[in-house]
């Protein structure tokens, strides 16, 4: 497991450093003004849906189905299975995407009615929605292929294809001069990278398990049984995704640059959730669901407590960074062109507040593996609409006062309502043991956070006295942080953990 887990993460990680390039240009050329606004929601909307339906819904009630017929009654069922599959949510989606065309206009005016005011800024954020919304079919098709590779333990191509998307957006941007706008060269170069990474994951599929194919629709048992998984596993993975609706939203009656605020905020808060919690539980998923299938439920739970540690490991540097120096992260990486240092202190001070919900959110994936693998997708429901009720009354009390500051606030409160309830629930139905080991282990945790946190306050202080006359201050500032977290981090893990732990974990 832990080599497939850094195959995944490896090209999950070279996708985000992509896409800090992309991102970095995106910042230079469209800033932090109406332009990017408009382009933001149109980048947001049909990556909300992909994110629910595709990569979240889909994803969780398709793999643990695919893997649950493959091994069962063999390669034959399971491209019947597939092909069914198939025919039914490319129709959908066709008819998604054409209601979505035709309703653009009443679209934005419930998904981003603060542009009601600005008929420009709404008039571009129409366009460009209409541009970029195609990018959802294809990455649909994407996600299916994808979940069928992962059963065959390939998770290359899949983690790869995302990579695609930033180098697509960088190629168009650096063409903006020949687009009407900034933003037009950005949403042409999402929806270019859509064909890309299909024919990526088709190819690689043809090459070894053959595509899917339209076949007759037909309702029968496996069919049934993935719709009625898909439809609570839908609002399962509603519940970040509303959160981050209602952020699009709201955020449009805010003042111009709270929208881009909350995506650099979030394109970083990203990072540890792409390269870790996703990357960990697109492996545990597939895992846990063979092991269960097998009925080894013994090695499908330390599975899980395996995965919960290497997603702690790695995330708890990103946590204290993001609490401790979150300006001195955004001044390096965006703070120039149209992008300002003050825009930059406004992007960090959001970062913070996401951050504190950082940890949920890269476990809250391998924490509901062990209901998916069951194809319970009912029981994370529950947890998820309390989630959501939770984040959506707080965006509505801190918005006034904190502006785009406590929709990420409330976002990081509404997910850890989320894990929390899962994490019962499994202990509950005796999915999960929390025994004295694992607590102990988590108090370790925090106390390597709390260390690395005063190591990064010391080294951003250091650097403000001692690096303030110099060229690229903030730029070497991220270097001093990097280095000397890295070397804190270690030792800290050495000492409260021990060799023999780490080895452990490794070697599992």
């Amino acid at each position: 497991m832990l080599g497939r887990i850094f195959t995944v993460g490896g090209y999950t990680l070279l996708s985000r450093l992509t896409g800090f390039a992309r991102d970095i240009m995106l910042a230079a050329i469209l800033g932090a003004g109406p332009v990017a606004d408009a382009f933001f929601v149109a980048l947001r909307l049909p990556n909300h849906f992909r994110a629910i339906f595709a990569e979240g819904a889909f994803n969780a009630a398709w793999v643990p189905a695919y893997a649950h017929v493959h091994g069962e009654r063999g390669e034959g069922a399971a491209r019947l299975f597939a092909d069914r599959i198939f025919t039914l949510l490319l129709a959908s989606q066709v008819v998604l995407l054409i209601v979505a065309w035709l309703f653009m206009p009443q679209a934005m005016s419930i998904l981003a009615p603060g542009f009601s005011e600005d008929a420009e800024q709404r008039r571009l954020a129409i366009e460009l929605t209409r541009i970029t919304f195609p990018y959802l079919l294809l990455i649909t098709l994407v996600t299916l292929y994808g979940g069928m590779l992962n059963v065959m333990q390939r998770f290359a191509s899949a983690a790869a294809a995302s990579i695609f998307l930033n180098i697509s957006m960088m190629m168009t941007l650096a063409l903006a001069v020949w687009f009407p706008s900034a933003g037009h060269a950005a949403a042409w170069g999402v929806l270019i990278s859509g064909f890309l990474q299909y024919f990526l994951l088709a190819g690689d599929l043809a090459r070894h398990g053959g595509l899917p194919r339209f076949a007759p629709l037909k309702l029968d048992e496996d069919v049934r049984g993935f719709f009625r998984a898909l439809g609570p596993a839908t609002l399962g993975s509603m519940g970040t995704q509303v959160a981050l609706f209602a952020d699009t939203i709201i955020a449009t009656f805010l003042p111009a640059g709270a929208l881009s605020a909350l995506y650099y905020a979030d394109r970083l808060n990203q990072l540890p959730i792409g390269v870790i919690g996703i990357a960990i539980g697109t492996v545990l998923l597939p895992e846990m669901s063979r092991r269960i299938t097998a009925n080894d439920h013994d090695g499908a739970m330390k599975a899980q407590r395996r995965a919960f540690d290497f997603t702690l490991l790695f995330s708890v540097p990103f946590v204290a960074a993001f609490l401790t120096v979150p300006d001195a992260i955004m001044r390096a990486l965006f703070a120039r062109g149209a992008f300002s240092k003050a825009d930059a202190a406004v992007a960090g001070a959001t970062l913070a507040a996401y951050a504190i919900g950082l940890i949920p959110f890269v476990l809250i994936r391998s924490a509901v593996a062990t209901f998916y693998a069951r194809k319970d997708t009912a029981t994370p429901v529950r947890a998820s609409l309390t989630g959501i009720a939770v984040n959506v009354a707080l965006k509505v009390a801190l918005m006034g006062s904190l502006a785009q500051i406590g929709l990420a606030l409330a976002t990081a409160v509404g997910v850890w309502t989320n894990l929390l309830l899962v994490l019962f629930f499994a202990v509950r139905r005796g999915f999960l043991v929390l025994d004295r080991a694992w607590l102990l282990s988590l108090a370790k945790f925090l106390l390597t956070g709390i260390i690395l946190a005063a190591a990064f306050w010391l080294i951003a202080r250091f650097s403000g006295a001692y690096l303030a006359s110099m060229h690229f201050q903030d730029e070497l500032t991220l270097v001093l942080l990097a280095l000397g977290g890295t070397i804190v981090y270690a030792l800290a893990i050495l000492v409260l953990f021990g060799r023999r732990w780490l080895v452990s974990l490794v070697r599992g």
